[in-house]
């Protein structure tokens, strides 16, 4: 076990955020929490909402926000949403339904007023990932969850930001810079056993982005340096669920909760992790 610090990443993943609650369950339950925690894209909802309340309490209250979500709290599709798409042609989704929902459940402002250090990481419009500590914390999970052509981009610091799963760097080499010499990795994973792509241009976008935070975080493990004591909680495979698809998020939090439970039982906190580990086994 190392001495330093333990951060706690969260990666993106659009509704398969729902798995990480499950996660979050079964670790603090172990007995594994964080001295700060890193969240990106779908991952800076929960990187934030677990920074102002870390504890089974916060994450029992973040289950029941997940499985009373649906889809058109967050991509609210109506005519007028349409004829909106001919006034500003750059973006499909007005982020108003997700900011309300962060809003609502979220019982801080400011990264400052965090019971954990809490960092959100977005993307900049040359692919370079920009690191957001303090100040407003709703626009900063705004733009890290910013996904291009769906939401707008959001301006902080005189800078267009975008989702943080574009950028070159993974919020995993983030909380290797903010000095974690242990770190739990929260995927949210992929729906690897869908049959064809999603439905919709939402859904695939997504399925898109989910893939390219997989194969990123899969290259990041391998670069981590050996000093670094690295595991990641089980992602969820087979998984035909969509990214677009909030409805199963009950049914993910119960899988991820006993899938990350028997990990860390079969010792999964002891041992580094593989990039295969993500991978995982498609082939059951």
């Amino acid at each position: 076990m190392s001495k330093g610090p333990t951060g706690f990443v969260f990666a993106g993943g659009g509704s398969l955020g729902a798995v990480q609650v499950g996660m979050l369950r079964a670790l603090l339950e172990a007995g594994c929490s964080p001295d700060f925690v890193v969240g990106a894209s779908a991952g800076a909802i929960n990187a934030a909402y677990f920074a102002g309340a870390p504890d089974l309490d916060g994450v029992a209250r973040l289950a029941r926000i997940w499985s009373g979500l649906k889809r058109v709290d967050i991509f609210p599709m109506s005519v007028s949403r349409v004829l909106g798409l001919l006034r500003h042609p750059d973006y499909i989704v007005e982020p108003t339904g997700l900011r309300r929902m962060i809003e609502t459940h979220l019982d801080f402002a400011n990264f400052e007023d965090a019971r954990l250090p809490l960092h959100i990481m977005a993307t900049d419009q040359q692919g370079m990932s920009v690191r957001l500590s303090n100040g407003p914390v709703i626009d900063a999970i705004l733009a890290s969850a910013a996904i291009p052509g769906v939401f707008p981009t959001v301006p902080i610091g005189g800078r267009h930001l975008m989702d943080g799963a574009i950028a070159a760097n993974t919020p995993l080499r983030l909380a290797v810079e903010l000095g974690a010499t242990r770190i739990v990795v929260l995927p949210t994973g992929y729906a690897c056993a869908l049959q064809g792509p999603p439905k919709g241009v939402i859904g695939r976008t997504l399925h898109a982005v989910t893939l390219l935070i997989a194969w990123q975080l899969m290259q990041e493990l391998e670069a981590l340096p050996h000093d670094i004591d690295v595991h990641m909680a089980p992602a969820l495979c087979p998984l035909d669920v969509s990214p677009y698809d909030f409805s199963a998020a009950p049914r993910l939090i119960e899988r991820a909760t006993e899938t990350t439970r028997k990990w860390i039982a079969e010792g999964g906190l002891e041992r580094r992790a593989h990039a295969h580990e993500l991978s995982a086994h498609h082939h059951h």
